[in-house]
């Protein structure tokens, strides 16, 4: 029962709970690797019983979720924060990926993390709940595309291919003797490629006008 002094006693121990077994499983993950930890270690480690984990999370891929959903959405928002702060549109783009691209480097399972997140079941909540963040970034992406006019079509659609690249890079990144492509030079491309159909654009409006 919530009060107006804040969330009641139960609510408390949920949330103390699911944040132990969240902490856990990001500790374990850490040192050895997601296919190695068990959901037992887990739980041991967060001090509750395997049946209480359960409550929280069906699957050990969930857990994943959960904890790589937590470490996006501080990248997502570190990143949109630094972007703001930039005026020219290809290098406030690559600050808004640049977090993002970092966790990803620290994490040892970051392919499956993407995998999950991508192609995992339509019904997993922590998955909705990675894929919120995704959209969060796409759109502050395209705010930065779109600069200095409102969000258009042509900014989403430029947003979804750099976050396409980055997806990429970052799967690659994960997967042993794979080679990483130049995410910079591709976001470039896009960014340019973006700003000339933009201007395109903007020529034959003007050119109409003077008509």
């Amino acid at each position: 029962m919530t009060t107006e002094s804040g969330p009641g006693r139960r609510e408390r121990n949920m949330i103390e709970k699911r944040e132990r077994i969240s902490a856990a499983a990001s500790e374990l993950f850490a040192v050895q690797g997601y296919e190695p930890t068990t959901t037992q270690q887990i739980a041991d480690l967060a001090d509750v019983s395997i049946g209480t984990v359960f409550r929280y999370v069906t699957t050990k891929a969930e857990l994943l979720l959960m904890v790589r959903n937590a470490e996006f959405a501080r990248a997502v928002l570190d990143g949109l924060a630094a972007a703001d702060r930039i005026e020219d549109v290809e290098r406030a783009v690559l600050a808004a990926i640049e977090p993002v691209v970092s966790a990803s480097r620290r994490s040892r399972d970051v392919a499956l993390y993407q995998r999950e997140l991508m192609f995992g079941p339509v019904d997993e909540p922590y998955r909705a709940e990675g894929l919120a963040t995704v959209m969060e970034l796409e759109e502050g992406l395209a705010a930065i595309l779109s600069r200095p006019a409102p969000v258009d079509q042509e900014g989403r659609d430029a947003a979804g291919a750099v976050f396409a690249v980055v997806h990429l890079a970052i799967v690659r990144a994960g997967i042993a003797g794979a080679s990483a492509p130049d995410l910079v030079s591709q976001v470039r491309q896009i960014v340019a490629g973006h700003r000339a159909v933009t201007e395109s654009r903007a020529g034959g409006a003007r050119r109409g006008e003077g008509q």
